[in-house]
């Protein structure tokens, strides 16, 4: 049971699993056949047990089965971001030692990688009747061999970090963490046959794939998966569907939260809203909640903890903006910074470490990273911050992020969320840049709704922060440079604007 075969848990085989806008709905006893069937394609393809398979699909009722059937095949699992260039599937399909590669029909850079690494390629499609047909060389798939089922301590995913400061690490998890994950999530918001959770971040990341979407599976509710997230689309799809919650990051409740009047949006919707991914600051926080009349939960997760580490809980539970909330079946703590393996006191400072069953066992070829991230058996997530008296969890930047002026260590989250308290600024980020005299100042890009400039959101900062943490300069842009899952990265805005690594 405490594998992914088993991850689909529905009240009645007849309830619905699965909604595509404008497309079909399936229900858990199609999918669970589907998925079987897709499997042993897969294996009579000669789909080998315990080695990758890049997944090259977007948001689409055939990646759910794909993904899920090449873990039931016990192979691993390796979605990859279908906008990847040409170098990026190359270097993930070799990272990963892919056995297979699966791509949609039509040219597409992930089927030119695969093809120039000598990966075989499977096209993946929906016939009229919406079942998933698989194809090589332009002949569907039809030799079908029933596959070995997987075990608890097998590899079913296969992710990289997102390489904030670095070539990115390989992060193999194994059903064990997946399902212990999920559990954690499951219970964290109470989830019940009843749920139906809208999917807007990709599935090719452990935030859409586990956050919302094999966790409300795993509950028994369905899931909403439209083919990308469209905030003029985002209303109607949820009162078609009534679907009661949705997880995103911050970058997709501001956009919501602009338009929110001009697209009608309901005062009372959803029965949560779930954040995660990058910070929420206050400021949205109480924005989210007052227009949308939902109470705003905010987490914090990693590729490495399977995603989720801690959350804020539901009501009546205490939700404290700011905080990122209390570890939710996963222990953390914190360590002094210049003393690995100390603890510090509630109240203080240092790096974020945790330990639980959702946690990786190491990265892939990598004993360098491993000796480095694991101490006395917990993880070192590379994030500061502190622990309060109840154990709710305030995270104060990632340590390589901290801004080091002359000695003064600035966390940049702090001066982002003061940015953001300006009526004029719907975005902020603020970064690092190397100064002769400092070592490090403060710069910061921001987007404007209104009229300010320069001068007067630096006097705004000057107001509210310590004078050697107010930004060098400010840079008013159109838009902030953002990864596929819609985080704002620093080394990329400071490279951007101040034609910095710092």
């Amino acid at each position: 049971m405490n594998t992914l075969n088993s991850v689909l848990q529905p009240a009645s085989p007849s309830h619905t699993a699965i909604i595509i806008p404008d497309g079909p709905r399936v229900s858990y006893r199609e999918f669970a056949t589907e998925i079987e069937r897709v499997a042993g394609l897969l294996a009579g393809a000669g789909v080998s047990r315990q080695r990758s398979v890049s997944i090259v699909l977007p948001n689409t009722l055939e990646f759910m089965s794909v993904f899920l059937a090449t873990a039931q095949a016990g192979a691993i699992a390796a979605p990859l971001n279908s906008a990847y260039t040409l170098d990026e599937f190359k270097f993930f399909m070799e990272d990963a030692a892919a056995q297979f590669a699966i791509v949609p029909p039509g040219p597409h850079a992930g089927r030119d990688a695969a093809t120039q690494l000598g990966i075989p390629v499977i096209e993946a499609s929906l016939d009229g009747a919406g079942r998933t047909v698989l194809a090589r060389n332009g002949a569907a798939l039809t030799a079908h061999r029933d596959p070995a089922p997987p075990s608890p301590d097998d590899v079913a995913l296969f992710l990289h970090t997102s390489g904030t400061t670095s070539r990115p690490k390989g992060v193999p998890l194994r059903h064990a963490n997946l399902m212990a994950s999920l559990k954690n999530i499951r219970d964290t918001y109470a989830l019940t046959p009843d749920d139906i959770s809208l999917i807007v971040m990709p599935l090719f990341h452990v935030h859409g794939l586990l956050g919302a979407t094999l966790s409300t599976l795993n509950s028994g509710g369905a899931i909403v998966i439209p083919p990308r997230f469209s905030a003029s689309a985002f209303w109607p799809v949820q009162k078609a569907t009534r679907s009661t919650w949705y997880s995103a990051v911050p970058t997709i409740h501001q956009v919501l939260l602009q338009r929110a009047d001009e697209d009608g949006a309901p005062h009372e919707s959803f029965r949560f809203i779930r954040s995660c991914s990058s910070a929420l600051v206050p400021a949205v926080f109480e924005k989210l909640e007052a227009r949308f009349g939902s109470p705003v939960l905010e987490a914090y997760g990693m590729t490495e903890a399977s995603h989720q580490m801690s959350s804020n809980p539901l009501p009546p539970g205490k939700r404290l903006p700011g905080s990122v909330g209390a570890g939710t079946g996963v222990e953390i703590a914190i360590f002094e910074m210049d003393r690995p393996g100390t603890f510090t006191a509630p109240g203080h400072r240092g790096e974020v470490v945790i330990k639980g069953p959702n946690v990786m066992h190491g990265y892939n070829n990598n004993p360098k990273a491993n000796t480095e991230s694991f101490v006395n058996g917990w993880f070192r997530t590379g994030d500061q911050g502190f622990l309060d008296e109840k154990k709710y969890l305030t995270l104060t930047g990632r340590i390589k992020e901290l801004i080091n002026r002359a000695g003064e260590k600035i966390s940049p989250l702090e001066v982002d969320a003061v940015l953001l308290q300006h009526p004029a600024v719907t975005e902020a980020v603020c970064f690092a840049v190397p100064d002769e005299k400092y070592g490090e100042v403060v710069q910061a890009a921001v987007v404007l709704r209104g009229n300010s400039d320069e001068a007067t959101l630096r006097a705004f900062c000057a107001e509210r922060l310590a004078k050697f943490k107010v930004p060098d300069r400010i840079y008013i842009a159109d838009k902030l440079p953002r990864t596929a899952t819609g985080k704002i990265q620093r080394r990329h805005v400071s490279t951007a604007f101040a034609g910095s690594k710092g």
